[in-house]
């Protein structure tokens, strides 16, 4: 539940506003939500993605953008409590695609299995099972070969740039 505590709204985009709503994260690490006037919490932010709710942080001295982060924040309390999503091994891979030639790439492929894997849900809820068993298998396939032409792809580089890291299957 957000705190009832309220500090002095500061700027213009302290009124409340009917589009994306704007959260100020001070140095004390609090987060202030514009919108309602008080302090929240990270869960209260987690309820906020849950419902679908538009958002953005800034940091309140610099305007700088802080979503990333905050989000960020949240998945690794979610990984730290409970069952993870992540298994180490994914995540090392993940680090080592960070500064590789192909890391916009992975980024991408993540976010379209991730989109197609949330329409598949979708359609599951739906009821149309025998069409989502369907789906499922596309979407397996789809998946499987794009990694691997990625993988084709990465090993190509590496013998037309001889100092191009391989990716570790």
């Amino acid at each position: 539940m957000p705190s009832t505590r309220r500090a002095p709204p500061t700027g213009p985009e302290s009124a409340a506003s009917p589009g994306k709503r704007t959260l100020k994260k001070y140095p004390n690490r609090r987060l202030y939500d514009t919108r309602t006037s008080s302090y929240i919490t990270l869960a209260d932010v987690k309820r906020m993605v849950l419902a679908g709710e538009e958002f953005e942080v800034r940091d309140a001295k610099t305007a700088d953008d802080l979503t990333r982060s905050i989000l960020l924040q949240i998945i690794l309390e979610e990984e730290s409590g409970g069952v993870p999503m992540f298994s180490t091994p994914m995540l090392a891979q993940i680090i080592r695609f960070y500064g590789h030639a192909m890391q916009g790439v992975m980024g991408a492929m993540l976010e379209k299995n991730l989109q197609t894997f949330v329409e598949m849900q979708s359609q599951l809820v739906g009821g149309q099972a025998p069409v989502l068993q369907s789906m499922m298998t596309n979407y397996l396939e789809q998946s499987r070969a794009m990694f691997e032409k990625m993988q084709d792809q990465m090993g190509q580089a590496g013998v037309i740039f001889p100092g191009f890291p391989p990716i570790k299957r």
